[in-house]
């Protein structure tokens, strides 16, 4: 592909995006591997330059662009190379016409949409800001039942520990991670330094029994079984069959062995649940949140956000957190996580919890974040992660 032609690509993706994120639909890096799926005769540096287009135009915008091409514009009377790009030649952008100028007025000089900023005010300055949508690190968690950190760090050069983990590190950006021996024998996952700290939090021994009750694709799920050293009972469960189906294979490369899956059906988890009544030592609870700490590596959600959607997670969230309640024992704790930096999915999620369960109390959850109401909050300016609250609750 010429440099035309990948920046008229780009244009095209940004359509489908902006369609995307307007009317529910996949994820931009979803389309963007569906659309070079369909372009086997792009090679990896057309790849490349084509995601780097896309997701520049994507973090320069706050709210959804009218179209591709106006992103792209924009971007474009502030860079003289990318405009040389619309010459209107085969396969490239048509040039820029007198009525197009002037796009480059919509590039935000704040990242986070107008309607939201006044919710974050208290919490995120300038610097914080920018950092929201810095292009995210590559961080890695070594595999504690097949080797340690230091062994990883001494067997990849280019390799720094993660500040506030057990089991962290870093690597730079656009790393062949996959091709390296130590991806394909399973000694590392990766794994945001956040997620790790939260792992982490939830204090896990070998013999204790732990549901993970909003797993996922098990990412937090595989960190915890290596804090059990394989010893004790670990169930995952979750909603989404699709989500949890992924765990196996990744259980099965890190050698994680003897982990419980739980499919629940939505509207009926406390039937699922019973069983488990004062019978785990922690029950991890990563609810489903609207996802703003990951806009580093999803920028489009911003266009996708709504006070809706934020009421929305905030009725989930308060309902997985009282179906958390009663499966604890006594004496033993919840560790409630959000990746938001929203206090109406963290902060205040859990002051409402404690308020409706008397003896229950928050408990120091770990060095790692700054204090934030009765939990801790992570951010990517400070921390170098992506962004969450979380809280570590404890009962009577």
């Amino acid at each position: 592909m010429t440099p035309a032609a990948r920046l008229q690509a780009a244009i095209d993706l940004l359509d489908a995006i902006i369609a995307a994120a307007t009317g529910n639909g996949p994820a931009a890096d979803t389309l963007i591997a569906r659309y070079f799926r369909e372009r086997r005769y792009a090679g990896s540096k057309d790849r490349r330059a084509v995601r780097d287009h896309v997701y520049a135009a994507i973090r320069a915008h706050a709210s959804p662009p009218a179209s591709g091409r106006v992103a792209m514009v924009a971007l474009a009377e502030r860079d003289p190379a990318l405009a040389a790009l619309f010459d209107g030649s085969p396969h490239a952008p048509p040039s820029i016409g007198a009525g197009e100028r002037g796009a480059g007025r919509a590039v935000a000089t704040d990242p986070i949409p107008a309607w939201l900023s006044p919710a974050l005010a208290a919490l995120v300055d300038g610097p914080e800001r920018a950092a929201l949508l810095e292009r995210a690190p590559l961080h890695l968690r070594a595999n504690s039942l097949k080797t340690d950190r230091a062994a990883l760090l001494a067997a990849l050069p280019d390799a720094m520990p993660l500040a506030n983990t057990t089991h962290g590190l870093a690597l730079p950006e656009g790393t062949p991670l996959e091709s390296t021996p130590q991806w394909q024998q399973g000694l590392i996952e990766v794994q945001d330094a956040g997620s790790q700290i939260i792992a982490a939090a939830c204090q896990a021994r070998p013999g204790h029994t732990i549901l993970d009750l909003c797993a996922g694709a098990g990412g937090k799920t595989l960190a915890l079984a290596g804090d059990m050293a394989g010893k004790g009972r670990l169930i995952a469960a979750d909603v989404n069959r699709d989500r949890l189906s992924r765990l196996a294979p990744r259980a099965e490369r890190a050698s994680a062995t003897g982990i419980e899956t739980l499919l629940l059906n939505g509207g009926r988890e406390a039937e699922a649940l019973a069983s488990l009544t004062e019978a785990c030592d922690v029950v991890l609870v990563d609810a489903p949140c609207t996802g703003m700490g990951t806009w580093r590596r999803n920028p489009e959600a911003r266009w996708r956000l709504t006070p809706d959607a934020i009421a929305r997670m905030a009725v989930l969230q308060s309902h997985v957190l009282r179906l958390a309640a009663p499966l604890v024992k006594p004496g033993e704790a919840i560790v409630y996580a959000v990746c938001s930096l929203l206090d109406a999915e963290g902060r205040d999620q859990v002051d409402a919890f404690l308020a409706l369960h008397p003896g229950w109390v928050a408990e120091d959850a770990g060095p790692a974040g700054r204090p934030w109401g009765q939990g801790r909050l992570l951010t990517a300016k400070q921390d170098g992660s992506d962004g969450f609250f979380f809280a570590r609750l404890r009962k009577a």
